[in-house]
């Protein structure tokens, strides 16, 4: 038996196709973002607050694969721990699930500031083999712009960006408490691509997943695995300015801020 109407029938019900409806580029919705702030004021950013969230946690190995298949996948978090158990959080816009069984998703790492041409990112899955991902939602857009900052190793990028570490079940790694959608993940595979100069360009990294985290608010009633795009509402790189535009920040311009000072003396908030 089918679990989902015909789609005619199902399209016979939805408006016609908006031949003149344009995106336009606007503000981000905080543009006076301090550093350390967390999630930003839009109306519907209380839905995100760590306190309070109920959380599904999905074992694939429980469900059907097909519903393991609908992951969401616009842009993500990914936190890392690297060999020192020091936490890391950086924004990946090459990011895709690539398979649901075994549900896995693929992470490609561009080069970085480490001496070896390499990102903290990189060094610390290819040491430790686990890592989460976390969806990027519009009320932290702001924070998570923060996470991509150009500071240096010791610099908490979590402080920075105000958001919270909550524990993982299956990895040590923390993942993001006010994403709503979020996967733990160990190592699968690991292939270095070569750029036209026949160097390192990109770390594909391939990862099963081995625990959803999942807010409950962004699950639709009737199809505990279809996600509510209008709930979740997250951030995509779909190439070129789109709706907003949000520079990243500068630690050499940043630094001496006060704001950035206090942040990173308060540390990393964590449930």
């Amino acid at each position: 038996m089918h679990k989902h109407r015909p789609f005619k029938e199902v399209e016979s019900e939805r408006p016609d196709f908006d031949v003149d409806l344009q995106p336009r580029t606007t503000k981000v919705p905080e543009p006076d973002f301090k550093p350390g702030h967390g999630l930003n004021s839009l109306p519907y950013a209380k839905d995100f607050q760590p306190e309070g969230a109920v959380f599904k946690s999905i074992i694939p190995e429980e469900h059907e694969k097909s519903d393991i298949y609908k992951t969401p996948r616009p842009i993500a978090f990914i936190s890392t721990l690297g060999p020192d158990g020091k936490a890391n959080l950086a924004p990946m816009s090459y990011f895709n699930s690539v398979g649901h069984n075994p549900p896995s998703i693929m992470v490609s790492i561009t080069r970085g500031k480490h001496e070896d041409g390499w990102k903290d990112t990189n060094h610390n899955i290819r040491t430790t083999k686990e890592f989460c991902v976390s969806i990027i939602s519009e009320p932290f857009l702001e924070a998570a712009n923060y996470t991509a900052i150009d500071a240096p190793y010791e610099v908490d990028e979590w402080a920075l960006s105000g958001l919270t570490q909550r524990k993982s079940e299956t990895v040590k790694p923390p993942h993001v408490a006010e994403s709503a959608f979020s996967m733990e993940c160990e190592l699968l595979h690991w292939y270095d691509l070569e750029g036209d100069d026949g160097k390192p360009s990109h770390s594909v990294v391939l990862g099963r997943v081995k625990r959803f985290q999942v807010k409950e608010f962004v699950c639709d009633p009737q199809d505990p695995f279809k996600i509510l795009t209008e709930k979740l509402r997250p951030v995509a790189r779909l190439g070129g300015i789109t709706m907003v535009e949000v520079p990243r920040p500068v630690w050499d311009q940043v630094k001496d801020m006060p704001e950035v000072k206090e942040a990173i003396e308060r540390g990393a908030k964590k449930v």
